[in-house]
Protein backbone atom coordinates (compact mmCIF):
# COMPACT_ATOMS: atom_id res chain seq x y z
CA UNK A 1 0.00 0.00 0.00
CA UNK A 2 1.37 3.05 -0.99
CA UNK A 3 2.32 5.93 1.47
CA UNK A 4 1.91 9.44 1.31
CA UNK A 5 2.69 12.44 3.51
CA UNK A 6 -0.70 13.50 4.16
CA UNK A 7 -4.33 11.85 4.08
CA UNK A 8 -5.97 15.15 2.65
CA UNK A 9 -3.85 18.06 1.28
CA UNK A 10 -5.91 21.09 1.00
CA UNK A 11 -5.46 24.18 -1.70
CA UNK A 12 -6.95 27.13 -0.72
CA UNK A 13 -7.78 28.41 2.98
CA UNK A 14 -11.23 29.48 2.62
CA UNK A 15 -14.08 28.57 4.81
CA UNK A 16 -14.93 26.06 2.73
CA UNK A 17 -11.13 24.12 2.51
CA UNK A 18 -10.40 25.17 6.06
CA UNK A 19 -13.78 23.32 7.61
CA UNK A 20 -12.85 20.61 5.41
CA UNK A 21 -8.94 20.53 6.79
CA UNK A 22 -10.20 21.13 10.60
CA UNK A 23 -13.24 18.34 10.19
CA UNK A 24 -10.68 15.76 8.70
CA UNK A 25 -7.87 16.12 11.04
CA UNK A 26 -10.43 15.87 14.43
CA UNK A 27 -11.20 12.48 12.83
CA UNK A 28 -7.89 11.59 12.82
CA UNK A 29 -6.44 12.19 9.34
CA UNK A 30 -3.17 13.55 8.58
CA UNK A 31 -3.73 16.94 7.05
CA UNK A 32 -2.03 20.29 5.18
CA UNK A 33 -3.30 22.87 3.86
CA UNK A 34 -1.88 25.16 1.63
CA UNK A 35 -2.58 29.36 1.12
CA UNK A 36 -0.93 31.76 -0.27
CA UNK A 37 -2.64 35.00 0.99
CA UNK A 38 -4.66 35.20 4.15
CA UNK A 39 -6.77 32.42 5.70
CA UNK A 40 -10.62 32.63 6.14
CA UNK A 41 -10.17 33.61 1.99
CA UNK A 42 -12.73 35.92 0.37
CA UNK A 43 -15.87 36.01 3.17
CA UNK A 44 -13.46 37.28 5.68
CA UNK A 45 -10.89 39.34 4.27
CA UNK A 46 -12.44 40.55 0.82
CA UNK A 47 -16.56 39.72 1.04
CA UNK A 48 -19.12 39.02 3.59
CA UNK A 49 -17.92 40.13 6.50
CA UNK A 50 -16.18 43.61 5.73
CA UNK A 51 -18.84 44.37 3.61
CA UNK A 52 -21.84 43.65 6.49
CA UNK A 53 -19.08 45.33 8.42
CA UNK A 54 -19.74 48.24 5.52
CA UNK A 55 -23.64 47.81 5.38
CA UNK A 56 -23.67 48.58 9.21
CA UNK A 57 -22.03 51.94 9.00
CA UNK A 58 -24.16 52.92 6.18
CA UNK A 59 -27.60 52.46 7.83
CA UNK A 60 -26.75 54.21 10.74
CA UNK A 61 -28.04 58.33 8.97
CA UNK A 62 -30.91 56.98 8.63
CA UNK A 63 -31.04 55.35 12.03
CA UNK A 64 -30.34 58.89 13.12
CA UNK A 65 -33.11 60.76 11.54
CA UNK A 66 -35.49 57.94 12.67
CA UNK A 67 -34.83 58.58 16.22
CA UNK A 68 -36.02 62.04 16.27
CA UNK A 69 -39.46 60.38 15.71
CA UNK A 70 -38.99 58.46 19.09
CA UNK A 71 -38.36 61.28 20.73
CA UNK A 72 -34.22 61.52 20.24
CA UNK A 73 -33.05 65.02 20.03
CA UNK A 74 -29.84 65.60 18.10
CA UNK A 75 -26.96 67.80 18.66
CA UNK A 76 -23.83 68.25 16.05
CA UNK A 77 -24.84 66.46 13.10
CA UNK A 78 -23.09 63.26 12.87
CA UNK A 79 -19.93 62.79 10.73
CA UNK A 80 -18.77 59.69 9.28
CA UNK A 81 -14.78 59.06 9.58
CA UNK A 82 -13.82 56.40 6.39
CA UNK A 83 -10.15 56.03 8.42
CA UNK A 84 -11.63 55.36 11.58
CA UNK A 85 -14.01 52.70 10.50
CA UNK A 86 -10.93 51.27 8.24
CA UNK A 87 -8.65 50.90 11.12
CA UNK A 88 -11.46 49.07 13.39
CA UNK A 89 -12.41 46.93 10.47
CA UNK A 90 -8.77 46.07 9.71
CA UNK A 91 -8.27 44.80 13.18
CA UNK A 92 -11.33 42.86 13.09
CA UNK A 93 -10.70 40.71 10.01
CA UNK A 94 -7.07 40.64 11.63
CA UNK A 95 -8.92 38.64 14.59
CA UNK A 96 -10.47 36.60 12.52
CA UNK A 97 -8.30 35.53 10.49
CA UNK A 98 -5.85 34.34 13.16
CA UNK A 99 -8.73 32.08 14.70
CA UNK A 100 -9.21 30.83 11.74
CA UNK A 101 -5.63 29.62 11.64
CA UNK A 102 -5.44 28.90 15.13
CA UNK A 103 -8.11 26.34 14.79
CA UNK A 104 -6.56 24.24 12.44
CA UNK A 105 -3.25 24.16 13.94
CA UNK A 106 -4.99 23.21 17.75
CA UNK A 107 -6.74 20.74 15.65
CA UNK A 108 -3.39 19.03 14.14
CA UNK A 109 -3.75 20.37 10.34
CA UNK A 110 -0.09 22.01 9.22
CA UNK A 111 -0.48 24.92 7.48
CA UNK A 112 1.40 25.93 4.25
CA UNK A 113 1.36 29.58 3.64
CA UNK A 114 2.53 29.27 0.16
CA UNK A 115 1.03 28.82 -3.38
CA UNK A 116 0.67 24.89 -4.08
CA UNK A 117 0.20 23.19 -7.95
CA UNK A 118 -0.93 19.87 -8.49
CA UNK A 119 1.73 17.69 -10.25
CA UNK A 120 -0.07 14.68 -10.40
CA UNK A 121 -3.04 12.57 -8.64
CA UNK A 122 -1.05 12.70 -5.39
CA UNK A 123 1.40 15.07 -5.67
CA UNK A 124 1.44 19.05 -5.07
CA UNK A 125 3.99 20.96 -5.18
CA UNK A 126 4.75 24.60 -2.96
CA UNK A 127 5.98 27.18 -5.23
CA UNK A 128 8.27 29.37 -2.76
CA UNK A 129 9.92 26.44 -1.15
CA UNK A 130 9.86 23.71 -4.21
CA UNK A 131 8.81 21.26 -1.53
CA UNK A 132 6.70 18.44 -3.07
CA UNK A 133 3.74 16.72 -0.73
CA UNK A 134 1.89 14.18 -1.05
CA UNK A 135 -1.72 13.05 -0.53
CA UNK A 136 -3.79 10.39 -0.59
CA UNK A 137 -6.57 13.14 -1.16
CA UNK A 138 -6.36 16.71 -2.93
CA UNK A 139 -9.14 19.04 -2.37
CA UNK A 140 -9.22 21.92 -4.09
CA UNK A 141 -10.82 24.78 -2.68
CA UNK A 142 -9.30 27.82 -4.16
CA UNK A 143 -12.58 30.39 -4.60
CA UNK A 144 -13.64 32.78 -7.15
CA UNK A 145 -11.97 36.02 -7.85
CA UNK A 146 -13.86 39.31 -9.86
CA UNK A 147 -14.15 39.24 -13.34
CA UNK A 148 -13.01 42.55 -15.32
CA UNK A 149 -14.45 43.67 -18.28
CA UNK A 150 -11.73 44.62 -21.09
CA UNK A 151 -12.35 47.73 -22.55
CA UNK A 152 -9.45 50.65 -22.33
CA UNK A 153 -8.71 51.89 -19.18
CA UNK A 154 -9.81 49.40 -16.95
CA UNK A 155 -6.83 49.25 -14.90
CA UNK A 156 -8.27 52.36 -13.63
CA UNK A 157 -11.26 50.90 -11.88
CA UNK A 158 -11.36 48.43 -9.05
CA UNK A 159 -13.56 45.92 -7.89
CA UNK A 160 -14.93 44.69 -4.86
CA UNK A 161 -11.05 42.71 -3.68
CA UNK A 162 -9.36 46.42 -3.53
CA UNK A 163 -12.96 48.53 -2.08
CA UNK A 164 -12.33 47.37 1.22
CA UNK A 165 -8.61 49.76 1.14
CA UNK A 166 -9.88 52.95 -0.23
CA UNK A 167 -7.66 55.64 0.95
CA UNK A 168 -10.77 57.89 1.10
CA UNK A 169 -14.22 57.63 0.46
CA UNK A 170 -14.81 58.63 -3.29
CA UNK A 171 -17.31 61.56 -3.04
CA UNK A 172 -18.42 60.81 -6.75
CA UNK A 173 -18.64 56.83 -7.50
CA UNK A 174 -19.82 54.48 -10.38
CA UNK A 175 -21.15 51.05 -9.78
CA UNK A 176 -20.71 49.02 -12.60
CA UNK A 177 -23.07 46.14 -12.60
CA UNK A 178 -26.51 44.96 -11.80
CA UNK A 179 -26.45 41.77 -9.28
CA UNK A 180 -26.37 41.27 -5.59
CA UNK A 181 -22.62 42.55 -5.06
CA UNK A 182 -23.34 45.93 -7.24
CA UNK A 183 -26.40 46.83 -5.38
CA UNK A 184 -25.08 46.22 -1.83
CA UNK A 185 -22.05 48.76 -2.68
CA UNK A 186 -24.81 51.07 -4.46
CA UNK A 187 -26.56 51.08 -0.87
CA UNK A 188 -23.21 51.44 1.37
CA UNK A 189 -21.44 54.51 -0.42
CA UNK A 190 -25.14 55.88 -0.80
CA UNK A 191 -26.04 55.44 2.47
CA UNK A 192 -22.20 56.80 3.35
CA UNK A 193 -22.94 59.92 1.63
CA UNK A 194 -21.56 59.60 -1.85
CA UNK A 195 -23.46 60.03 -4.70
CA UNK A 196 -23.58 56.81 -6.50
CA UNK A 197 -24.30 55.96 -10.67
CA UNK A 198 -25.00 52.84 -11.14
CA UNK A 199 -24.78 51.05 -14.72
CA UNK A 200 -26.99 47.79 -15.44
CA UNK A 201 -26.33 46.31 -18.91
CA UNK A 202 -30.09 44.68 -19.15
CA UNK A 203 -33.22 46.28 -18.30
CA UNK A 204 -33.61 45.30 -14.65
CA UNK A 205 -31.42 44.92 -11.00
CA UNK A 206 -30.77 40.95 -9.80
CA UNK A 207 -31.33 38.90 -12.85
CA UNK A 208 -32.26 35.26 -11.46
CA UNK A 209 -34.21 37.19 -8.47
CA UNK A 210 -37.92 37.18 -8.08
CA UNK A 211 -38.75 40.71 -10.39
CA UNK A 212 -41.13 41.98 -7.56
CA UNK A 213 -38.43 42.20 -5.43
CA UNK A 214 -36.61 43.99 -7.41
CA UNK A 215 -38.47 46.48 -9.08
CA UNK A 216 -39.23 47.70 -5.26
CA UNK A 217 -35.59 47.50 -4.38
CA UNK A 218 -35.26 49.77 -7.20
CA UNK A 219 -37.22 52.39 -6.21
CA UNK A 220 -35.79 52.70 -2.91
CA UNK A 221 -32.24 52.90 -4.17
CA UNK A 222 -33.36 55.78 -6.06
CA UNK A 223 -35.61 57.26 -3.25
CA UNK A 224 -31.79 57.12 -1.56
CA UNK A 225 -30.77 59.24 -4.86
CA UNK A 226 -29.13 56.21 -6.47
CA UNK A 227 -29.02 56.39 -10.27
CA UNK A 228 -29.87 53.79 -11.82
CA UNK A 229 -29.15 53.77 -15.68
CA UNK A 230 -30.19 50.48 -17.60
CA UNK A 231 -28.77 49.35 -20.95
CA UNK A 232 -25.02 51.37 -19.70
CA UNK A 233 -22.33 49.77 -19.97
CA UNK A 234 -18.70 51.39 -19.65
CA UNK A 235 -16.82 51.51 -22.80
CA UNK A 236 -13.85 53.36 -21.43
CA UNK A 237 -12.20 55.32 -18.33
CA UNK A 238 -9.85 57.94 -18.64
CA UNK A 239 -8.25 60.06 -15.83
CA UNK A 240 -8.37 63.46 -15.88
CA UNK A 241 -7.92 66.59 -13.83
CA UNK A 242 -10.44 66.14 -11.99
CA UNK A 243 -10.90 62.30 -11.21
CA UNK A 244 -12.20 59.38 -13.86
CA UNK A 245 -14.39 60.30 -16.68
CA UNK A 246 -16.61 57.34 -17.91
CA UNK A 247 -17.84 56.87 -21.39
CA UNK A 248 -20.71 54.84 -21.26
CA UNK A 249 -22.48 52.40 -24.12
CA UNK A 250 -25.54 54.93 -25.14
CA UNK A 251 -22.80 58.01 -25.72
CA UNK A 252 -23.09 59.35 -22.19
CA UNK A 253 -20.14 60.56 -20.29
CA UNK A 254 -19.35 61.11 -16.18
CA UNK A 255 -16.84 62.17 -14.02
CA UNK A 256 -16.29 60.31 -10.85
CA UNK A 257 -14.20 59.69 -8.18
CA UNK A 258 -14.02 55.43 -8.36
CA UNK A 259 -15.38 53.03 -10.82
CA UNK A 260 -16.42 49.39 -8.64
CA UNK A 261 -16.88 46.91 -11.16
CA UNK A 262 -19.28 44.53 -9.40
CA UNK A 263 -19.59 42.52 -13.05
CA UNK A 264 -19.74 38.82 -12.04
CA UNK A 265 -16.88 36.81 -10.38
CA UNK A 266 -15.41 33.91 -12.05
CA UNK A 267 -13.29 30.31 -10.75
CA UNK A 268 -9.59 30.63 -9.54
CA UNK A 269 -8.36 28.21 -10.97
CA UNK A 270 -5.39 29.57 -12.94
CA UNK A 271 -2.07 28.27 -11.42
CA UNK A 272 -3.41 25.10 -10.36
CA UNK A 273 -1.90 22.85 -12.67
CA UNK A 274 -5.54 21.18 -13.64
CA UNK A 275 -4.98 21.05 -17.60
CA UNK A 276 -1.73 19.00 -16.88
CA UNK A 277 -2.91 16.24 -14.27
CA UNK A 278 -6.41 16.00 -16.43
CA UNK A 279 -8.89 17.30 -14.35
CA UNK A 280 -11.81 18.33 -16.40
CA UNK A 281 -13.17 22.15 -16.33
CA UNK A 282 -16.08 23.72 -17.77
CA UNK A 283 -16.55 26.09 -20.14
CA UNK A 284 -16.18 29.68 -17.53
CA UNK A 285 -13.28 27.47 -16.15
CA UNK A 286 -15.09 25.77 -13.21
CA UNK A 287 -14.06 22.50 -11.75
CA UNK A 288 -16.24 19.76 -13.05
CA UNK A 289 -17.84 17.45 -9.91
CA UNK A 290 -19.90 14.78 -9.07
CA UNK A 291 -22.68 15.69 -5.81
CA UNK A 292 -20.05 14.62 -3.67
CA UNK A 293 -17.19 17.04 -5.07
CA UNK A 294 -15.00 14.31 -6.50
CA UNK A 295 -13.34 15.23 -10.10
CA UNK A 296 -13.00 12.53 -12.79
CA UNK A 297 -10.01 11.87 -11.32
CA UNK A 298 -10.93 10.05 -7.98
CA UNK A 299 -8.18 11.40 -5.54
CA UNK A 300 -9.14 14.63 -6.64
CA UNK A 301 -11.94 16.78 -4.95
CA UNK A 302 -13.42 20.01 -4.96
CA UNK A 303 -15.65 22.40 -3.04
CA UNK A 304 -16.60 25.93 -2.94
CA UNK A 305 -16.66 28.32 -5.67
CA UNK A 306 -14.18 26.94 -7.55
CA UNK A 307 -17.40 24.30 -8.67
CA UNK A 308 -19.48 27.44 -9.38
CA UNK A 309 -22.52 25.53 -8.35
CA UNK A 310 -24.22 28.04 -5.55
CA UNK A 311 -21.57 30.33 -4.71
CA UNK A 312 -22.19 31.29 -1.07
CA UNK A 313 -19.54 30.70 1.68
CA UNK A 314 -22.22 28.42 3.90
CA UNK A 315 -22.29 26.19 0.74
CA UNK A 316 -18.32 25.72 1.12
CA UNK A 317 -18.46 25.01 4.46
CA UNK A 318 -21.14 22.43 4.42
CA UNK A 319 -20.19 20.70 1.45
CA UNK A 320 -16.32 21.14 3.14
CA UNK A 321 -17.60 19.37 6.48
CA UNK A 322 -19.46 16.73 4.58
CA UNK A 323 -16.51 15.64 2.20
CA UNK A 324 -14.87 15.46 5.54
CA UNK A 325 -17.42 13.10 7.31
CA UNK A 326 -17.53 10.58 4.29
CA UNK A 327 -14.05 10.18 3.47
CA UNK A 328 -12.85 10.06 7.42
CA UNK A 329 -15.33 9.72 9.35
CA UNK A 330 -17.00 6.86 7.20
CA UNK A 331 -20.43 8.81 7.67
CA UNK A 332 -23.01 8.57 5.01
CA UNK A 333 -23.97 12.05 4.07
CA UNK A 334 -26.62 13.03 1.67
CA UNK A 335 -25.53 15.45 -1.34
CA UNK A 336 -26.52 18.74 -0.44
CA UNK A 337 -30.23 19.74 -1.74
CA UNK A 338 -28.66 23.31 -3.49
CA UNK A 339 -32.14 24.25 -4.28
CA UNK A 340 -33.01 24.85 -0.48
CA UNK A 341 -30.14 27.22 0.29
CA UNK A 342 -31.10 30.18 1.83
CA UNK A 343 -30.12 33.28 0.19
CA UNK A 344 -29.91 37.11 1.61
CA UNK A 345 -28.69 40.51 -0.15
CA UNK A 346 -27.54 42.80 1.88
CA UNK A 347 -29.03 45.95 0.24
CA UNK A 348 -30.78 48.42 1.87
CA UNK A 349 -33.34 46.91 2.36
CA UNK A 350 -32.48 43.62 2.62
CA UNK A 351 -33.57 40.87 0.97
CA UNK A 352 -34.12 37.26 1.91
CA UNK A 353 -34.57 34.62 -0.39
CA UNK A 354 -34.87 30.56 -0.08
CA UNK A 355 -36.50 27.77 -2.43
CA UNK A 356 -37.93 28.41 -5.70
CA UNK A 357 -38.44 31.68 -7.91
CA UNK A 358 -42.30 32.45 -9.23
CA UNK A 359 -40.90 31.49 -13.14
CA UNK A 360 -39.34 28.11 -11.74
CA UNK A 361 -42.36 26.94 -9.87
CA UNK A 362 -44.80 28.00 -12.73
CA UNK A 363 -43.34 26.04 -14.99
CA UNK A 364 -43.00 22.81 -13.07
CA UNK A 365 -46.37 23.38 -11.09
CA UNK A 366 -49.38 24.29 -12.96
CA UNK A 367 -51.22 24.35 -9.84
CA UNK A 368 -49.21 27.44 -7.96
CA UNK A 369 -51.01 29.81 -5.85
CA UNK A 370 -48.62 33.13 -5.25
CA UNK A 371 -49.44 34.91 -1.93
CA UNK A 372 -48.08 38.22 -1.31
CA UNK A 373 -48.48 40.82 0.65
CA UNK A 374 -46.82 44.62 0.81
CA UNK A 375 -46.89 47.55 3.75
CA UNK A 376 -44.89 49.67 6.47
CA UNK A 377 -43.36 48.16 9.21
CA UNK A 378 -44.43 49.79 12.36
CA UNK A 379 -41.36 51.41 13.23
CA UNK A 380 -40.82 52.80 9.79
CA UNK A 381 -44.25 54.38 9.41
CA UNK A 382 -43.97 55.48 12.87
CA UNK A 383 -40.52 57.48 11.41
CA UNK A 384 -42.17 58.68 8.65
CA UNK A 385 -39.84 56.86 6.16
CA UNK A 386 -41.26 55.15 2.91
CA UNK A 387 -39.69 52.00 2.69
CA UNK A 388 -41.70 48.92 2.24
CA UNK A 389 -41.61 45.32 3.35
CA UNK A 390 -42.58 43.08 0.47
CA UNK A 391 -43.35 39.05 1.19
CA UNK A 392 -44.24 36.60 -1.57
CA UNK A 393 -44.98 33.02 -0.50
CA UNK A 394 -45.19 30.31 -3.19
CA UNK A 395 -47.37 27.26 -2.85
CA UNK A 396 -47.96 24.37 -4.85
CA UNK A 397 -51.81 24.29 -5.05
CA UNK A 398 -51.99 19.98 -5.28
CA UNK A 399 -49.75 19.13 -2.37
CA UNK A 400 -49.74 22.33 -0.17
CA UNK A 401 -46.29 22.25 0.18
CA UNK A 402 -44.66 25.49 0.49
CA UNK A 403 -41.91 25.57 -2.42
CA UNK A 404 -40.37 29.11 -1.64
CA UNK A 405 -40.60 32.46 0.08
CA UNK A 406 -38.72 36.14 -1.13
CA UNK A 407 -38.61 38.94 1.52
CA UNK A 408 -37.67 42.45 1.01
CA UNK A 409 -37.65 44.60 4.67
CA UNK A 410 -35.64 45.71 7.23
CA UNK A 411 -34.14 42.18 9.23
CA UNK A 412 -35.39 39.78 6.62
CA UNK A 413 -32.18 38.18 6.07
CA UNK A 414 -32.43 36.61 9.75
CA UNK A 415 -36.43 35.76 9.12
CA UNK A 416 -35.44 33.90 6.08
CA UNK A 417 -32.82 31.64 8.24
CA UNK A 418 -35.59 29.78 9.46
CA UNK A 419 -37.85 30.11 6.89
CA UNK A 420 -35.35 27.75 5.36
CA UNK A 421 -35.70 25.51 8.27
CA UNK A 422 -39.20 24.35 7.46
CA UNK A 423 -38.85 24.33 3.67
CA UNK A 424 -36.10 21.83 4.24
CA UNK A 425 -38.83 19.91 6.31
CA UNK A 426 -41.05 19.99 3.97
CA UNK A 427 -43.54 22.20 5.62
CA UNK A 428 -47.06 22.88 3.90
CA UNK A 429 -48.53 25.74 4.17
CA UNK A 430 -51.31 24.53 6.52
CA UNK A 431 -48.03 24.50 8.47
CA UNK A 432 -47.60 28.29 8.23
CA UNK A 433 -51.16 29.05 9.28
CA UNK A 434 -51.06 27.05 11.78
CA UNK A 435 -48.63 28.64 13.30
CA UNK A 436 -49.32 31.44 16.12
CA UNK A 437 -48.24 34.73 15.28
CA UNK A 438 -46.03 36.97 17.25
CA UNK A 439 -47.07 40.39 17.77
CA UNK A 440 -45.71 42.83 16.62
CA UNK A 441 -43.32 41.70 14.39
CA UNK A 442 -42.85 41.70 10.32
CA UNK A 443 -42.39 38.03 10.43
CA UNK A 444 -46.28 37.66 11.86
CA UNK A 445 -47.44 38.77 8.41
CA UNK A 446 -46.20 35.43 6.79
CA UNK A 447 -48.04 33.15 9.03
CA UNK A 448 -51.41 35.50 8.43
CA UNK A 449 -50.91 35.81 4.92
CA UNK A 450 -54.01 35.09 3.10
CA UNK A 451 -54.74 34.42 -0.66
Amino acid sequence: MTQYDKDLLVIGGGSGGVRAARIAAQHGARVAIAESANFGGTCVNRGCVPKKLMVYASRFPEQFRASQAFGWAQGEPPRFDWAHFLLHKDAEIARLESIYERNLQSAGVETLADHAEIVDAHTVRLRDSGREVSAGTILVATGGRPSVPQFPGNELAITSDEVFHLSERPQRVLIVGGGYIAVEFAGIFAGMGSEVTQFVRGPHLLRGFDQDIAALLATHMEQRHVQLRYGHEVRRIDQVAGGLQVSASNGDVLEVDAVILCTGRQPNTSGLGLASTGVATAADGSIVVDDFGRTNIDSIYAIGDVTNRVNLTPVAIREGHALADRLFGGMQVPPLNYGLVPTAVFSTPEIGVVGMTEAAARAQFPALRVLTTQFRAMGQAFAGSQEQVFIKVLVDGTTDRVLGMHLLGDGVAEMVQLAGVALTAHATWSDFRATVALHPTIAEEIVTLRG
